[in-house]
């Protein structure tokens, strides 16, 4: 038998038939899913040092446990100093097991290591995608706090099947995403 993340096993056995009952679906092929999350770093000063890029690539590898994807300027931007396919950031986009671990990872290591945190805003994007920022990535265990160069923050996105805000609200409060109230 193979390995069965938690939060996929939680997905299928509780979170399909709560949300099926709430909103009476027909199928559970209607039952709004996590597709995926996606991680996205900005890294704006590396116009001027290159290392930057590189710390940024090797924090995120051991955050997502996924190489990322480099990502280039499409185009020039003089008063930035910035010219077509320079580096200005690394993604990376985590789907089924790895999307479950990284998000049982965040909800139960992660997001209590934020300091003040009072829950996250329930702002979604009108398709029922959301987008948390995090200010430091020093949340997240993986990283050792002595051997980073600079502070910087990130966007987690979360990619779900949901065709409403309330429903992918719904989605990720049941997976265990403390909102605010």
């Amino acid at each position: 038998m193979s390995y069965i993340p938690t939060l996929k096993k939680k997905y299928s056995e509780e979170i399909v038939p709560a949300l099926k009952t709430r909103y009476e679906y027909r199928s559970i092929m209607e039952v709004p899913r996590l597709v995926k999350i996606v991680l996205n770093q900005g890294v704006g000063k590396a116009v001027a040092d290159k290392k930057l890029v590189e710390n940024a690539t090797k924090e995120m590898t051991m955050i997502a446990g996924q190489k990322p994807v480099i990502r280039m300027s499409k185009k020039d931007i003089s008063n930035f100093k910035l010219r077509k396919n320079m580096p200005v950031g690394v993604s990376v986009t985590l789907r089924k097991s790895r999307m479950y671990e990284f998000l049982e990872r965040l909800i139960s290591v992660s997001i209590p290591g934020i300091r003040d945190f009072r829950g996250l805003p329930a702002k979604f994007d009108g398709k029922g995608n959301y987008t948390m920022g995090v200010t430091e990535q020093i949340i997240f265990p993986e990283i050792d706090i002595d051997k980073i160069d600079k502070i910087s923050g990130m966007n987690i996105t979360f990619v779900t099947t949901a065709k409403t805000d309330l429903e992918g609200f719904e989605l990720l409060k049941e997976f265990g995403i403390p909102f605010k109230k």
